[in-house]
């Protein structure tokens, strides 16, 4: 079996996968589809001797809640699935030298377009008319303030300068 900053290294991996696309997760339980990225992200789904289907299965089987004896109970299934000519242990060190230290790739996720259009077309310094009055001097939006005409109840016309300075020239006499 592996040697303890090896079993470390992979139950940090264990609860990387985990947590991966969940803002909920504890990074305790693990479900099928980050198995399954950790499964294709560590290379452990050949498409010759394992395949996602093996994967899904496996993980049907034991359910991946505990991330201790579970966990390496379904690696354990895969490992000679995966490394046939080896032995047991053999192909269960190659398993966790397979997924230890390493973390959820987001390959193939979209990025955000940035064009010449786009830019133009978000750049609030170039905004007119009552757009214009929707954001501050430096681009941030000032929220309700800038889409509708808040009154204010203090008495005073709304550009007066010297509005709530009544009371301090009257104490001052």
């Amino acid at each position: 079996m592996a040697e303890s900053t090896d079993l470390e290294q992979l139950m940090n991996s264990f609860k990387k996968f985990a947590i991966h696309g969940d803002t909920k997760a504890t990074g305790k339980e693990m479900n099928g589809k980050n198995w399954a990225k950790l499964c294709k992200d560590c290379k452990i789904i050949d498409g010759k001797n394992v395949t996602g289907t093996d994967v899904d299965i496996v993980f049907t089987k034991t359910v991946v809640d505990d991330h201790h004896e579970e966990f390496q109970r379904a690696l354990e299934e895969l490992a000679p699935k995966r490394f046939k000519g080896q032995s047991k242990e053999e192909a269960l060190t190659s398993v966790y030298k397979l997924i230890e230290g390493k973390e959820p790739t987001n390959i193939g996720v979209t990025k955000m377009a940035k064009t010449a259009a786009v830019d133009r077309l978000t750049d609030t310094t170039k905004y007119t008319g009552s757009h214009k009055e929707r954001f501050d001097e430096s681009g941030k939006g000032r929220g309700k303030g800038g889409r509708e005409e808040l009154v204010e109840e203090t008495g005073y016309v709304g550009s007066y300068k010297n509005a709530g300075t009544y009371e301090e020239k009257t104490k001052a006499k």
